[in-house]
């Protein structure tokens, strides 16, 4: 069984690194969306967060303050 020429060996290897690449570029290319959506979504959870935090101050400083207890009671 003869080996294949050189130039053969060189372009089907060619071949598989150019496939290669694009599979890279098209996953590269998820990951870069799928870190904007998390990043979004983080964003999102801190924008409330910050929210919820400004409603509980809020309460917070409604509450009566205690007084101290008054001697005889």
């Amino acid at each position: 069984m003869a080996s294949m020429p050189l130039q053969d060996q060189i372009a089907e290897r060619v071949e598989r690194l150019l496939l290669r690449h694009e599979q890279l570029r098209h996953t590269n290319e998820l990951l870069a969306q799928q870190v904007a959506e998390l990043t979004q979504e983080r964003d999102s959870l801190r924008s409330r967060l910050q929210a919820a935090r400004h409603r509980i101050d809020a309460l917070v400083d409604r509450l009566p303050t205690s007084q101290p207890p008054k001697d005889g009671a």
